[in-house]
């Protein structure tokens, strides 16, 4: 761990400057309002190292793959969330010296990421050769109701003597990705104002425009038009003590909501409006908005300020990136937080993130996330035929912005094809959790019968084995690549081929128009095509160690030496930045869940003690070196009653980031994953369930808490939980009264 952020419950502190850390700070104090982010920079120069990030949802260029050896199915390029103009830019200079933290002493340093309001808040103190001290504050925020606005309130205060001050606000649209392969410039531009920029992006032709109003009381600016460049500069004598602000407002349009023709206007309307509604009253709209947000889905922890910190850290997170305003729309593991990723989707929406969203945001957002893969059913079609497959089987991409596969290593791209289950899994836990059955009818089918024939064709009967095997996969732990008959791989395939046909079986029943076009329009022969998966999912090889009493990874797994993960030495982690690739496949470590990501989804059809065997065998291995992993184990920990190792690991997901376990934080946060988090408390400690047309708890408290309570919204209610020392109490905040189970006793809350 690092942990050098002050505990809070409702904010991320820095109480002094940490040069070392500044870029992992730019993560860390991320804001974004599901439209658009940007990196907690530095509104002032700063010439130590930094990575600039402002970044536009949607927005993305396909960079040309790097690989060294070329292979049929390749993508022709890699996806990324594009870099765009720091709009953020303020200079200052005092009696002509620049203010630059890397280059002058920092006297004091106070950041504050306000998690209730969506603030971002910065005031230090800096020795400035000559006048002395001087003291600079900012406040900056997204706006969450106006979501093409950001806003920052910046003053200077002179302590020690009076200065001569030159500010200049500026758009600096001359950036570049620091990921990209070939160092190419993704942004071309377009033109400019006295106040705005407008770019487009190369190969994909999105236009953006950024557009600034700028206010300082008794100030006269000149404005400088520069190419990629704009500014407005004023020089003002500032007294001792006296303090001088500056109010930027800036409109950021683009042709995701706009003709191209019309993004000057319409950004440049943007930073008028809210200049002529002012910084308060924007200011009281960001409070009311994350006000209404937090009210539906705070998590409130008693006795442990670092385990409410984080969680509600990772909400706000979550909260921040997506909205679910707009389909075209999804979650990249870094958010708005950097770049690495790409900014793309991946599995992790529907293993980790639709959970949440279901329950704190509603059917209708969750739905959104749905939409976005049956919109790109065709894509995926495509994607497996490029492959080798055929006859309408789809193949979900790894990593993808719109449909097509983006990802280039080819133990991901060609190999780790669980990702088809989770998709499929995600319909199924929509419904269950909904009771919308229709969603089948209308969406879900079509998605279910592409995967289906996809399994359907990649498994391969074996002689030796007289079984359907799946071979040549990369699980979910990808410490492992190339191997034969995954367990999670081959049960999931299993399962999408059952559950594809039974939907089928159902919407044929209940809505036979629906049935007959889709029927039609995928060619779909229910008799035939069901016979095979009946047959591969009645025969598939599914590998275990009947000794042990544990499903096995893969084919030979045992083969491997069985090193336990608390006999490394701690300087061999993590090994992913310690070890060779060839040491890493050749362990038998584990990188995340696999075997339990199976058993996390399907927990209702293991019994306790499988559970049980399955998890201490697993965890031993685990070395948790993706985010994605310790929420897994603390859900199934809570399950087995080991409370302990359910705080340990849930402790572990929600400050991941906060603590920087993995020491990456620098690249960006990691936002999908901190749904797992909520999973942790909601699933794990509470025990929440929806199988069976039934909410259900059973609630568990580690010993280190008081007591916590959560809300959840489930089929139009507002069902609150609060668990303390002396109890569960399961009450409904709003809706009709509804039959709930509590520890296994049924009973109505009104």
């Amino acid at each position: 761990m690092n942990k050098y952020i002050k505990t809070d419950p409702w904010s991320i502190i820095e109480d002094r400057f940490h040069p070392g850390r500044v870029r992992a700070a730019e993560s860390l104090f991320s804001i974004g309002n599901g439209a658009m982010g940007q990196r907690g920079n530095f509104e002032e120069t700063y010439t130590g190292e930094s990575l600039r990030g402002s970044y536009i949802g949607g927005v993305y260029y396909p960079d040309k793959t790097r690989v060294g050896w070329w292979k049929n199915g390749y993508p022709e390029y890699f996806a990324k969330v594009l870099n765009s103009a720091f709009w953020i830019g303020i200079g200052v200079k005092i009696n002509g010296v620049e203010i630059d933290l890397h280059k002058l002493t920092v006297v004091s340093f106070h950041r504050e990421l306000d998690m209730k309001r969506g603030l971002l808040l910065r005031s230090f103190t800096v020795e400035v050769p000559g006048p002395g001290r001087v003291e600079i504050s900012s406040t900056r925020f997204v706006s969450m109701e106006r979501t093409e606005l950001g806003a920052i309130r910046y003053s200077v205060t002179p302590l020690d003597s009076e200065v001569e001050a030159e500010i200049c606000s500026y758009i600096d649209a001359d950036v570049r990705n620091e990921d990209a392969n070939y160092n190419e410039k993704f942004w071309e531009f377009v033109g400019n104002t006295p106040r705005s920029v407008t770019m487009r992006t190369h190969k994909t032709g999105f236009g953006v425009c950024w557009a600034m109003e700028n206010v300082m009381e008794c100030a006269i600016f000149t404005d400088v038009t520069e190419g990629e460049l704009v500014r407005e500069s004023t020089k003002v004598t500032i007294g001792k003590g006296e303090t001088r602000t500056l109010y930027k407002y800036a409109g950021i349009c683009s042709t995701l909501n706009h003709r191209e023709k019309d993004l000057e206007q319409a950004a440049t309307k943007v930073a008028a409006d809210a200049r002529s509604a002012g910084f308060d009253s924007l200011l009281a709209e960001q409070e009311k908005a994350w006000a209404s947000k937090w009210a539906g889905c705070d998590i409130v922890i008693q006795g442990d300020d670092e385990a409410q910190q984080g969680i509600r850290y990772c909400i706000f997170m979550l909260l921040q990136t997506y909205t679910g305003k707009d389909s075209r729309l999804n979650i990249g593991p870094k958010g708005f937080t950097g770049e690495k990723y790409g900014g793309s989707t991946y599995w992790d929406t529907e293993a980790y993130c639709i959970p949440f969203y279901l329950s704190t945001e509603g059917q209708d957002v969750a739905r959104q996330l749905l939409i976005y893969r049956y919109n790109h059913l065709d894509e995926a079609i495509d994607n497996a035929r490029k492959l080798g497959f055929k006859d309408g089987a789809a193949l979900y991409p790894m990593v993808t912005m719109n449909g097509e596969e983006c990802h280039n290593e080819w133990e991901i791209t060609f190999e780790e094809i669980h990702r088809n289950g989770s998709i499929a899994f995600a319909i199924y836990n929509y419904i269950r959790y909904t009771g919308e059955r229709e969603y089948l009818a209308q969406y879900g089918l079509e998605v279910l019968i592409g995967i289906a024939r996809f399994w359907a064709q990649r498994a391969n009967f074996s002689e030796e084995k007289q079984k359907f095997v799946i071979l040549g996969v990369t699980g979910p732990n990808e410490y492992e690549n190339n191997v034969n008959n995954n367990w999670y791989t081959n049960y999931i395939a299993c399962w999408c081929m059952d559950y594809a046909l039974e939907s089928a079986h159902w919407v044929k029943e209940n809505y036979p128009n629906d049935w007959e076009r889709i029927r039609s329009k995928r060619s779909f022969d229910i008799t035939a095509e069901g016979d095979v998966w009946r047959q591969i999912t009645g025969n598939m090889h599914l590998p275990e160690d009947k000794e042990l009493g544990i499903f096995l990874q893969q084919d030979g797994y045992m083969d491997k030496e069985q090193v336990l993960v608390k006999d490394l030495d701690t300087s061999n982690r993590p090994l992913n930045q310690k070890w060779s690739w060839d040491r890493i496949l050749r362990s038998c470590f584990i990188k995340q869940a696999d075997v339990l990501q199976g058993i996390y989804y399907f927990q209702d059809k293991f019994p306790k003690d499988v559970i049980e065997r399955n998890f201490r065998f697993y965890e031993q291995r685990t070395v948790h070196e993706s985010s994605l992993s310790p929420c897994v184990h603390s859900v199934l920990a809570a399950r087995i009653g080991d409370i302990d190792k359910a705080y340990e690991m849930y402790l572990r997901a929600s400050r991941l980031d906060l603590d920087d376990y993995n020491r990456e934080n620098e690249e960006g946060c990691h936002i999908t994953s901190m749904a797992g988090s909520w999973l942790s408390i909601v699933e794990g400690f509470g025990g929440m369930r929806a199988d069976g047309g039934m909410l259900s708890f059973s609630p568990r408290l580690p010993r280190q808490w008081d007591g916590y309570s959560f809300k959840v919204i489930y089929r139009g209610r507002i069902v609150h939980v609060n668990v303390t020392k002396s109890g569960t109490d399961v009450s409904l905040e709003s809706g009709e009264p509804l039959a709930v189970n509590v520890d296994g006793k049924q009973r109505t809350i009104n």
